[in-house]
């Protein structure tokens, strides 16, 4: 097999995916996001430079900026929608995937990156097939790669499908042309909504 592109893999549709979803009840805040010792909802790391001026000298929101900083930092709870493991390069886990329906017979997806991961599962979704790709954009001189999947395989619940959610398992392998012996692979579980363009 070529290792230049992925295998195209045969998706299984099922009526009734069975399995532990429950994932889909935890959230998280944006990276940077957290309460404070003050019970404030605050944001450390990636955050508007604006709010600087809005802390007293121990870090606590001044009460009269707490309008004003609630406007620039965003405290939404994002509901997880992907449960997954991984051996790929710099991947510390992932939470989030984006489903997004690109025309009649396509579907995209890319689970999200974050302060310590750098690799993305990105999918493309056809009637028939799924194609796999990790993309890393690294934070390292060695820089970004794109590893193609050498095998695996997907089930969907087509009655989910049908109202425009993606509940699917996976599990995909992955060469590595610059380390042929390390086997990579990305498996897991996916409860998303499929979003139109």
């Amino acid at each position: 097999m070529a290792i230049d592109e992925s295998v195209e893999i045969q998706i299984r549709w099922v009526d009734d995916l069975a399995g532990d979803f429950s994932f889909i009840d935890n959230w998280s805040y944006r990276d940077g996001v957290y309460r404070n010792e003050f019970g404030q909802m605050s944001c450390d790391g990636l955050c508007p430079p604006e709010i600087e001026t809005m802390f007293d000298e121990n870090r606590k929101i001044l009460a009269d900026s707490l309008e004003a900083f609630y406007n620039l930092v965003d405290t939404t709870h994002y509901f997880h929608s992907i449960e997954s493991e991984a051996m790929t390069y710099e991947w510390a886990g992932t939470e989030f995937i984006s489903v997004n329906r690109v025309n009649k017979d396509t579907v995209i997806c890319f689970t999200m990156n974050n302060v310590a991961t750098h690799s993305s599962l990105d999918l493309v979704i056809t009637e028939k097939t799924v194609k796999p790709t990790i993309d890393l954009i690294s934070i390292t001189p060695s820089g970004n790669m794109l590893f193609y999947c050498s095998g695996g395989e997907m089930t969907i619940d087509r009655s989910f499908w049908e109202k425009g959610i993606l509940k699917a398992t996976f599990d995909f392998k992955f060469d590595d042309k610059e380390n042929p012996d390390m086997q990579m692979y990305w498996k897991g579980k996916i409860y998303a909504e499929i979003k139109s363009f």
